[in-house]
């Protein structure tokens, strides 16, 4: 019996260690709390991914944003090079490089935490996606440049860098996709 409920609870713990959790607060100033939304009014809290490997993060949210996991993981890998500490001279920070304001906007409030980060980053792109009718390159432009530039110009603009980064992480996908790479 002793054995069966340490087992139990082993599981048990096992499973709340990867848990995703998300909040809102209703109209009467009430937290809600769940790790299964089941409206868009919640909104994600925070993840324990000390215990989460980056591949099965990355695995997680490329399903739940329907994204290909290899163009999370070259995302990942342009934008940050796996360095969840990372800041850009602009000001990005994390694995996604998340923007301060966007990450505000996304409900990400430790962009260094590479859970949430990749939450940001996956939700971004989905939305990106979505935006430019799942042109890919459109997409990867917006996440770089910012969607508002890529309307301006009808598609990727004209800047070497934004350009640079739309090929590199499409370069890195294909190596993804052909090469199973996995990360701590």
């Amino acid at each position: 019996m002793r054995l069966t409920s340490l087992i139990i609870l082993l599981l048990l713990s096992a499973s709340l260690a990867e848990a995703t959790i998300y909040r809102y607060v209703d109209e009467h100033g009430r937290l809600h709390f769940t790790d299964v939304p089941t409206e868009t009014s919640y909104s994600f809290y925070r993840s324990d991914s000390r215990a989460q490997s980056l591949d099965n993060l990355i695995d997680h949210y490329a399903e739940r944003f329907r994204l290909d996991s290899a163009l999370v993981k070259a995302m990942i890998r342009v934008e940050s090079d796996f360095d969840p500490k990372v800041v850009s001279h602009k000001g990005a920070k994390g694995l996604m490089q998340l923007m301060p304001a966007t990450a505000r906007a996304l409900g990400v409030s430790d962009p260094f935490d590479p859970g949430q980060s990749i939450y940001g980053g996956t939700s971004y792109m989905r939305q990106m996606l979505d935006t430019f009718n799942r042109n890919l390159d459109h997409a990867l432009a917006a996440y770089n440049a910012g969607p508002t530039t890529v309307r301006r110009y009808g598609g990727v603009p004209p800047y070497a860098e934004t350009r640079n980064y739309v090929q590199r992480v499409k370069k890195f996908r294909d190596y993804y996709r052909g090469h199973s790479v996995k990360l701590k």
